[in-house]
């Protein structure tokens, strides 16, 4: 068996099938695009040019990380929500209760409450900090770093760069000027590779070695979705990533603004927030897009199911599964006369019924929906269920004719921030704000 895009209900409502004649027109069209941008080095999440570099930088940097027993990443965006994917889905253990071996704790966020709680309960000595930024100079991260290294340094004094590992920009940014300075260990984030893009970098793949994950699986089964694309330059027609952001555009033009990721594949529920920021800061651009939303069965039936079966009918669906997965523990035979045709059935084959329950009801609901039968849920097939979803976004965007690698209205905020803080060289931030606050109130209480 192999992974496989299932396409018998994607296009219904008001998709018609007419729409997918025009996939092969549209790649003719773009295929001299994605060869010239895979030979220029702007789309290295696909050709890889980065790997070799990066199996010789884990040979060195994963010998000291493993020297400790937690890593306390600082990261936040695409630095975060990717390993936190991976190691929801392969390294869950941390997670359990009277926990064993490695674990890795993600800082996303600025909560002084929940930082503080973090660092009082973490022991210096066996930490092992990762400050991961492309640019260097990402406020968030960066106030966290500061933070952690004066952390480092009240437990081991002079010592606490030995603990500290940065993965950051190879020539530019204030990280790498401190990787530089204070010798500090340090891995490349790629040229081109943005954050959305840079789980299967050093960004997400030192830390899942850390806990023990096959990394070099993940890469190998992204490696495998990406190889047509990059070997055969007549490849784009015929890839499933194509066809895939040619659904998704059509059902833009169809008014279908919400795209779901339904996974049915519980431990893998939190590439659903991976896959969101993929999507949205990718083609949420010039009053376009869709918006993506993640769901977990068989969670999200008993919550947000009755708004995707009976409420507007704007939604689009992924709809993730695999049939291999662990059947879990079998039902006695000293069941309830009422629940007795549960006798002798393992507790997986609910999941197994829910899902495809689920899929008949959105499918009999007239929700446009593709299944994406995963071969299994091991790391391999993980990597390449991540790397079509990566070309499919990007194919989106060029069907859309917007730039799926920017994200030009994130960076608003950040520099409004910024100028909040008191940074120098925002005068036109200070003039927005000014006027911001200059708005009177209006409040009212409850």
């Amino acid at each position: 068996m192999a992974n496989v895009l299932e396409w018998s209900r994607a296009y219904t409502g008001r998709l018609i099938a007419g729409d997918k004649t025009k996939r092969l027109e549209l790649a003719t069209h773009f295929q001299g695009r994605l060869n010239k941008e895979i030979s220029s080095g702007v789309l290295p999440f696909l050709s890889m040019p980065y790997r070799a570099r990066l199996e010789e930088d884990m040979k060195r940097a994963l010998p000291l990380a493993k020297k400790y027993r937690h890593m306390l990443l600082l990261g936040i965006g695409g630095s975060a929500l990717g390993l936190r994917a991976i190691q929801k889905a392969f390294a869950p253990n941390q997670d359990l209760p009277n926990p064993s071996g490695p674990a890795v704790w993600v800082c996303d966020n600025v909560c002084a409450e929940q930082f503080d709680a973090l660092l009082n309960s973490l022991d210096p000595k066996e930490t092992v900090a990762v400050c991961i930024s492309k640019s260097g100079g990402t406020i968030e991260t960066l106030s966290q770093y500061f933070l952690v290294k004066d952390w480092l340094a009240g437990a081991l004094g002079n010592d606490w760069a030995k603990q500290m590992i940065v993965i950051t920009d190879a020539q530019k940014g204030y990280l790498r000027e401190e990787a530089k300075s204070l010798s500090l260990e340090s891995l490349e984030v790629p040229d081109n590779l943005g954050g959305r893009y840079s789980a299967l970098s050093a960004v997400g793949l030192l830390p899942a070695a850390f806990l023990g994950i096959d990394w070099q699986a993940l890469l190998n089964g992204a490696a495998k979705v990406a190889q047509p694309l990059v070997q055969d330059p007549h490849a784009l027609a015929g890839h499933p990533s194509f066809a895939l952001a040619c659904w998704a555009d059509a059902l833009m033009e169809h008014n279908y603004n919400q795209l779901i990721y339904f996974s049915y594949i519980p431990q893998w529920s939190t590439y659903g927030p991976w896959f969101a920021q993929l999507w949205a800061e990718s083609l949420g651009k010039e009053g376009r897009g869709s918006m993506p939303v993640a769901a977990t069965g068989v969670t999200d039936q008993h919550s947000v199911n009755q708004m995707f079966l009976d409420g507007p009918r704007d939604k689009g669906c992924l709809f993730v599964t695999s049939t291999k997965q662990a059947p879990g523990r079998t039902f006695g035979q000293n069941l309830p006369e009422k629940w007795s045709w549960l006798r002798g059935k393992a507790f997986g084959s609910l999941l197994e019924a829910e899902a495809i329950g689920t899929r008949m009801a959105l499918c009999k609901s007239a929700v446009p929906l593709v299944h994406i039968e995963m071969e299994d849920t091991g790391p391999a097939s993980a990597g390449a269920m991540m790397m079509l979803l990566e070309a499919a976004t990007v194919f989106t965007g060029w069907l859309m004719g917007i730039n799926p690698l920017d994200q030009p209205a994130v960076e608003l905020g950040k520099r409004l921030a910024n100028a909040r803080l008191g940074a120098s060289g925002y005068a036109d931030e200070e003039k927005d704000l000014a006027e911001f606050f200059d708005v009177p109130r209006q409040d009212q209480t409850f």
